[in-house]
């Protein structure tokens, strides 16, 4: 097995090293924006699914149907297990053959996915169309970091940016996605989600082109990478804290919120049924905190090459505390003045800034922990488990807690997930395997 003294090896044939390729080839620079940009696309359409199951929902439920936030969530936990299922066996497949394959097929099953959705009524058709829809995510994440990671190689800088561009492009999806979502339900209705399956189309075809050419590093095999990335200790440290942030991410970015904006109810909480007759300002509100939280990741991949990140870690958790108060405070602001409730939106907005660098930060840590031939792909199908049981948890929780206290519950088990975490945090050393100062 060759050591990382030389030239890095692909195929038995020495090459550049990566980043140095990064900067001096400009097609595979443009291939690996090209990527991005489409992954960023195929959030958008994964993102506008999760809206429209919200409001299609709803709408069921405000003209006699029998559908109420616990199927919402359920149909979240059911994407996120199908991803839980699939994520380290398609990380294992990345390390075998190109990601471009992955990708490609990942982002067409998920056409498959959202058209399935608008087809009937059907509870099983619902629970096949997410299942379908969490396949999808599996496929094109683990594959799509490991080429990342790979294509970062050496150059710790220029990795912290590009993981925040990655997280960009969730942002993208969270945030665009609710826009496309809720303008697409307004003219097309249940017709929708067959404009979406037109998008994860498009991204298909984008990715397959755009990751041509693309070389994997040669590993003994693909088991022999996943043995090798269960042995990282960085791994297992992070691994508890990962869990808990991924319970806020089933918590909020699954369908149970716009459920909750949109349902017809009386209730003392101002977010609760604040949308039920206008769903289309769903997208809005959702594309407004998105930019707040993108300015805040873009702020930290400048700070980050330049603190501990670590320190950046435990930061951004307790950030979400103050943000949790404020957000209670707001739901219950009805008796409030006008300068008071300028003032909370003020400090929750600069509290939402300061919570974003989290996913940069960790994806960082951990991909900063993968020595060379250690198995990148299986190690990011891990990162991709550990995503999904921490959504379903959330998806769960939200289930559960906004059944019973509505909006009030996302923020209690918010609260909750993030001391967790806290705790957690205490198990991760202060330095990973690589510094991101150079």
């Amino acid at each position: 097995m060759e050591t990382n003294t030389g030239p890095l090896q692909l195929n038995h044939e020495p090459i550049e090293p990566a980043e140095v390729a990064f900067f001096r080839d400009d097609k595979a620079r443009g291939r690996i924006s090209q990527v991005l940009l489409a992954h960023g696309a195929l959030r958008i359409a994964s993102g506008a699914n999760g809206i429209l199951i919200g409001l299609y929902l709803a709408n069921l439920r405000n003209t006699g149907g029998t559908q109420d936030a616990r199927l919402v969530g359920i149909l979240s936990a059911v994407s996120f297990a199908a991803e839980l299922v699939a994520s380290i066996p398609m990380g294992l497949a990345s390390d075998a053959i190109s990601p471009r394959w992955l990708m490609t097929s990942g982002a067409a099953v998920g056409a498959v996915a959202a058209l399935l959705f608008g087809l009937t009524h059907s509870t099983s058709i619902f629970f096949a169309s997410r299942t379908l829809e969490g396949l999808s995510a599996a496929a094109v994440v683990p594959a799509l970091l490991a080429y990342l990671t790979v294509e970062t190689e050496g150059n710790p800088k220029l990795r912290v940016k590009v993981m925040s561009f990655f997280e960009l492009t969730l942002l993208a999806g969270f945030g665009l996605g609710g826009v496309v979502a809720s303008q697409f339900y307004r003219f097309w209705g249940a017709g929708s989600f067959f404009a979406v399956g037109a998008i994860y189309l498009l991204c298909s075809a984008l990715i397959f082109t755009g990751a041509f050419g693309r070389r994997r590093v040669d590993i003994v095999s693909p088991f022999a990478g996943l043995k090798n990335a269960l042995r990282l200790p960085t791994l297992r440290h992070l691994a508890p804290v990962w869990l808990c942030v991924n319970s806020v991410v089933g918590l909020w970015l699954g369908p149970t919120l716009p459920f909750l904006l949109t349902q017809n109810v009386h209730s003392h909480q101002t977010f609760a049924g604040v949308f039920a007759h206008e769903p289309s300002r769903v997208g809005w509100l959702l594309l407004a905190y998105s930019i707040i939280f993108g300015l805040g990741v873009t702020g930290w991949s400048f700070v980050l090459p330049h603190i501990s990140v670590r320190r950046a870690m435990t930061i951004t958790l307790i950030a979400m505390l103050p943000v949790c108060a404020g957000f209670y405070l707001l739901n219950h602001s009805a008796s409030f003045s006008q300068p008071l409730r300028w003032s909370l939106t003020g400090a929750t907005t600069f509290g939402i800034m300061v919570e974003s660098g989290f996913t940069p930060a960790a994806l960082a840590w951990l991909a900063n922990s993968l020595p060379p031939q250690s198995g990148r792909g299986a190690a990011m199908g891990i990162y991709s488990v550990l995503l999904s049981v921490g959504a379903i948890c959330g998806s769960i929780l939200a289930a559960v807690l906004g059944q019973r206290f509505s909006v009030d519950g996302l923020l209690f088990g918010t609260v909750g997930v993030a001391v967790m975490a806290l705790i957690f945090l205490h198990w991760v050393p202060q330095k990973s395997r690589e510094r991101l100062k150079t």
